[in-house]
């Protein structure tokens, strides 16, 4: 099966050309090429020689890294709103920081950018208010009026609205926080029917927190009390009983140095202590990069790029530019990871051969940001890669996404356009790829589906691509649908077990057991069915599916 595009031809799919031409070209970009030398153009300047800007508009063009959806969205157009999410602290327990969180949360969504929020500091619900005499709302109460005012602003109508939300284990409103998302336990009047099934025939109608992923944030305490006891809590247990059931809440995991870092992007790659932080996203293509040279001089170009960014990108609001200016962060990130393993026959582990990649990839970055930020005369960034789910730039790539296997050989993924929700056939690049180059049988290409029956691997190859990245990796985890012989109340505890033993070399988990939310972007379909309607986009009505996500994000980062 071939397809080859006259305009752009380093696109692998037709369903790649789609995604441009809906999401990123314009009248200053028609095509990749166009749009890959007007972002270098528009964010490098005068800060970089031309022949280097040359070198990376190359490396760019070919696919070998991507910038961040935000960055592709306004090159060459006149706001430069490059970031795709900032991170917020609920600062004080106080009526004026509620507000202010209020107005915080709504500048970034306008301008395109997804929010995370940690609320750990507001007093639980119930709680006397001196100043009053009444009782506070409770965090739940606050990310409940975050999550509405994300419904109201559609980034430019066909965005989702991207907000992430966080509390610590031992908050007071904790065990509200679990069960918060329960919509199977929420009726609808007396209808007899449940948020839940409102939620599986209709994506869009609204329900608690729906716009919000949500994480329980764990700290040096309870690290220590499970490393001491073997135990790991009472709460962790029904975290990992809701993640399994439901796919949420997720893990935040911060540790001893890193303790203070509870604040995430919307995806959860990025993390900060600091209120009004930032994402800077941009992804290496492993799968394009063709040795381990070319990989040196690449991540020492997109480095550079990442820290013109930080220079020219415009910001929702004052306090965000002093905490960029402060930390500088860059989001030097990875996608085609088991793509560049299934071209050398290697299973989805982390071999010798890539952990010499990774190491090329941590060093070059630390090396390159110091001296660059020096030569230029600012501050040198204080953290410099995450991994982002790159769903969207990762499907433009024609590769795998981020450090995931292969979701699956095919699949339909559900868009929204026009205000309305579409979806097409796809099949996966890389798998295409292994098939026609190596004549591999569809039927037997490792997957995520696969692996939803050997979660340890999924969590290993995570902790070993994180010793490389001094920020976070957005990953999740597929699992069998609850209920079923592989995922049940029996399983909770050894699941439970094997992720705490992981945790210390993680930084965030999520997990996705398959149908706990209905309306969601990926569903895998057989091969054949996909090869025989790829290239129709079809409208929702035409045709009705169930929906199951690789991820239950609402796609900001990297995309």
């Amino acid at each position: 099966m071939t397809w080859k595009s006259n305009k752009n031809p380093m696109f692998r799919t037709k369903f790649s050309e789609d995604i441009f031409n809906t999401k990123y070209a314009h009248e200053n970009a028609t095509t990749w090429a166009e749009l890959a030398r007007t972002l270098v153009e528009d964010v490098c300047r005068d800060m970089m020689p031309q022949d280097e800007k040359d070198e990376l508009t190359d490396h760019l063009t070919n696919l070998r890294w991507v910038a961040g959806g935000r960055y592709l969205y306004y090159a060459g157009r006149k706001n430069k709103f490059f970031n795709n999410c900032f991170l917020l602290r609920a600062e004080e327990d106080t009526r004026e920081d509620w507000a202010n969180l209020s107005w915080k949360a709504e500048s970034c969504l306008m301008t395109g950018g997804g929010i995370g929020i940690d609320y750990s500091i507001y007093r639980p619900a119930g709680s006397a208010l001196g100043g009053t005499g009444g009782t506070a709302s409770g965090a739940v109460t606050k990310m409940r009026m975050i999550n509405e005012i994300g419904r109201s602003v559609m980034q430019g109508g066909s965005r989702r609205s991207a907000i992430y939300a966080s509390l610590n284990w031992k908050h007071g409103d904790i065990q509200d926080f679990l069960n918060a998302k329960n919509w199977q336990d929420m009726p609808i009047g007396n209808s007899g029917y449940t948020l839940f099934d409102a939620k599986q025939d209709d994506f869009n109608f609204p329900a608690p927190l729906d716009m919000t992923n949500i994480s329980v944030n764990y700290d040096t305490d309870w690290l220590l009390n499970y490393w001491r006891t073997g135990e790991v809590g009472d709460v962790f247990m029904k975290n990992c009983r809701q993640a399994l059931s439901t796919a949420e809440p997720g893990f935040s995991f911060n540790f001893f140095d890193k303790e203070n870092e509870t604040l995430r992007n919307a995806c959860t790659e990025v993390t900060s202590a600091d209120d009004s932080d930032l994402c800077n996203l941009a992804s290496l293509n492993f799968a394009r990069i063709d040795n381990i040279d070319q990989l040196n001089s690449i991540v020492n170009l997109v480095t550079k790029f990442l820290i013109c960014g930080t220079i020219v990108a415009q910001l929702p609001y004052e306090k965000i530019y002093e905490t960029r200016e402060k930390n500088r962060r860059l989001g030097l990130g990875l996608m085609g990871l088991h793509e560049w393993l299934i071209a050398r026959n290697e299973k989805y582990e982390v071999t010798d051969e890539l952990h010499r990649w990774l190491k090329v990839y941590q060093d070059v970055s630390n090396g390159t940001s110091d001296k660059f930020a020096d030569e230029l005369g600012i501050s040198r960034p204080i953290a410099k890669r995450a991994v982002a789910p790159t769903g969207t730039i990762g499907i433009i790539a024609g590769t795998t996404t981020g450090v995931e296997p292969i979701f699956a050989v095919a699949y339909k993924r559900r868009y929204l356009k026009n205000n309305r929700w579409h979806f097409q056939y796809v099949v996966d690049a890389a798998a295409q790829e292994m098939i026609d180059v190596y004549g591999a049988d569809p039927n037997k290409i490792e997957s995520a589906i696969d692996l939803a029956e050997d979660y340890e691997r999924r969590m290993k190859f995570q902790f070993d691509v994180q010793s490389y990245v001094d920020m976070s990796i957005s990953s999740t985890i597929n699992l069998p649908s609850w209920g079923s012989p592989l995922n049940n109340e029996d399983t909770v505890e050894q699941f439970a077990d094997t992720l705490a033993k992981y945790a210390h070399g993680l930084r965030g988990f999520t997990c996705y057991p398959d149908g706990a939310r209905g309306g969601q972007p990926l569903t895998s379909v057989p091969y054949k069915e996909a090869v025989e309607k790829l290239g129709t986009e079809f409208e929702e009505a035409l045709e009705t599916h169930d929906i199951c996500d690789i991820t239950q994000h609402g796609g900001s980062c990297g995309v």
